[in-house]
């Protein structure tokens, strides 16, 4: 069909369609991250499949170069579990109606 323009990061995954078997699996895995986080957060798509590929470009590159692929997922939740905790620590509470205005308009993109 006809290109569209969208800044959303789970219409762009759900169009991504590979003709390799391993290759669509993986985007495959990108649309589900891209898909949870829209549910959960209702924002943050672009960013969570950008880093979605980061992560398994990093984790692919240490299992080829001999890294237990264990040890590789332990690693990965143990920083997910501490950037969890400092997210925690930056975080505030929205309180009045003005700060959930400055939410929505930087959720919005202006």
């Amino acid at each position: 069909g006809a290109p569209s323009i969208t800044k959303d990061g789970v219409s762009v995954a759900k169009e991504v369609e590979l003709k390799d078997s391993l290759e669509n699996m993986g985007a495959s895995l990108v649309r589900e991250v891209a898909s949870k986080t829209a549910d959960q957060a209702g924002d943050g798509t672009t960013t969570a499949t950008v880093l979605a590929h980061a992560i398994f470009k990093e984790g692919l590159r240490n299992i080829t170069a001999g890294a237990n692929p264990i040890e590789v997922k332990r690693g990965m939740d143990k920083a997910c579990e501490a950037i969890v905790g400092e997210l925690k620590k930056l975080s505030r509470e929205v309180k009045d109606k003005k700060e959930i205005a400055q939410v929505a308009t930087i959720s919005a993109n202006s």
